[in-house]
């Protein structure tokens, strides 16, 4: 399901999308589309879009029968919710990712990176890292998607799964920040717009945020699909 929210700032949008849909913070995707700082004449406001595979509150409210005096989202139960149940959770989606480097016929080693709530890092070691990573990122984000579709039928649609290879997720978020600070200098300087190439959601959210602090550049992304692309624009011209 998707949604939209505005609020003053990227934290007030994402509160009021979490309380309108009854989730958690960490229970859904956010993709910011537009950012505007306040001035004298307009206010300031972010955009954001919130993607989520869960029955959320909203639905729930509009169900025939729906007890609005619950508030509270149903807990999870079984062994997936303790220590030994993610240990085994971490088993199956590592092997799954081993089995499919194997089974692409390259060889790798697939470990945990990093342990969060609602989070799980894994980390893909190869000789091939460099075809598995793709350009601008795009192989290891196949990757990640199908490790998260996985991840869903396992019954563990709460766990985002980040999938990394040679650091190539903190090289990647270091280049786009210089990228987002030189684009807000030349559209600063010829006072028009730059449209930046199609990035997928976390990448354009990286953008927007880098350059929501900045009073005289503002952002907004265009396009259709997975792959948008985020419009840098001088303050004022439009």
């Amino acid at each position: 399901m998707v949604y939209e929210f505005e609020g003053r700032t990227e934290k007030e949008a994402i509160d009021r999308a979490a309380a309108e849909l009854g989730l958690e913070k960490d229970g859904f995707d956010v993709e910011i589309l537009e950012t505007q700082r306040s001035g004298l004449f307009k206010k300031g406001y972010v955009k954001i879009q919130v993607h989520t595979e869960e029955a959320t509150g909203r639905e729930e409210r509009n169900q025939p029968g729906y007890d609005r005096s619950v508030k509270s989202r149903p807990q999870r139960g079984g062994p997936a919710d303790g220590e030994a149940g993610q240990g085994e959770f971490e088993r199956k989606m590592t092997d799954f990712l081993s089995g499919l480097l194997e089974r692409m016929n390259y060889e790798g080693t697939v470990s945990v990176l990093y342990r969060e709530e609602h989070k799980l890092g894994l980390k893909i070691e190869s000789k091939h890292s460099s075809i598995l990573i793709g350009k601008k990122g795009k192989n290891l984000d196949a990757l990640q998607l199908l490790a998260n579709i996985y991840a869903g039928r396992q019954g563990r649609e709460d766990m985002r799964i980040i999938l990394d290879s040679e650091n190539y997720r903190l090289r990647r978020e270091e280049s786009l920040v210089r990228l987002a600070y030189t684009v807000a200098d030349r559209v600063r300087e010829n006072r028009g717009s730059i449209l930046l190439e199609p990035m997928n959601p976390f990448d354009r959210r990286l953008i927007h945020t880098t350059l929501n602090d900045i009073s005289d550049v503002e952002t907004k992304s265009e396009g259709e699909g997975l792959y948008k692309q985020v419009r840098v624009f001088f303050r004022g011209m439009r």
